[in-house]
């Protein structure tokens, strides 16, 4: 049974992950113990947006709204993410890249690519500490998705090209890790038969 407790863990690896899912779903914590494990840098695309909300004084559902009506907003930042996908995707160093997009915006770069979800219900409850309220949330993730539509013909619900799909409400925070860190050390490049196609994303 899990205690809960967290374990100084260390995994060696040269995979390139990406890690996605909705507000709540986990990512951040999982990208945090993946990082210290493999002792390589991760970058959250979240975290960007924030920074760029703050650049401009606005908050999160201000800048949400500026971006359904100017797309710079959204393609400038995937972009970003793209440009950091090309370097490590070459560069046979672990790296880990978090967003709604991160999957899609790799692509085949990618070595793993993992979708973390858990109901609603669980995600409002982890996020209550957040500044972005029940409300906020549930607007971004709608107007997400309708942009990412509109702009890349993506539908975010579309998921069968992760190598790796996790109802994080069913396992504790060890229990997550547990299972993504053996899916890491288990993958044998020599065994890997493919992985699914990705779309080409054109920002």
């Amino acid at each position: 049974m899990s205690t809960g407790a967290t374990t100084t863990v260390e995994i060696d690896t040269t995979l390139f992950i990406t890690v996605s899912g909705p507000p709540g779903c986990g990512a951040t914590t999982l990208c945090e113990r993946l990082s210290d494990a493999t002792g390589c840098p991760y970058v959250s695309g979240g975290d960007i947006f924030r920074e760029l909300a703050e650049d401009r004084d606005m908050s999160l559902n201000q800048l949400t709204a500026k971006a359904e009506a100017d797309d710079e907003i959204d393609r400038a930042l995937d972009r970003h993410l793209q440009s950091i996908a090309e370097k490590w995707g070459t560069a046979n160093k672990p790296f880990i890249l978090e967003s709604r997009l991160a999957g899609w915006i790799a692509g085949e770069r990618a070595d793993l690519r993992i979708w973390l979800d858990a109901p609603e219900h669980v995600r409002l409850e982890r996020i209550e500490d957040r500044l972005e309220t029940e409300a906020e949330m549930r607007v971004r993730e709608v107007s997400e998705a309708g942009r990412y539509e509109s702009y890349y013909e993506i539908d975010i619900d579309e998921q069968e090209f992760y190598d790796l799909k996790l109802n994080t409400a069913r396992w504790g925070k060890e229990g997550v890790f547990g299972i993504v860190r053996a899916a890491i050390e288990e993958y044998d490049p020599d065994a890997d038969a493919g992985a699914f196609s990705t779309p080409t994303l054109d920002p």
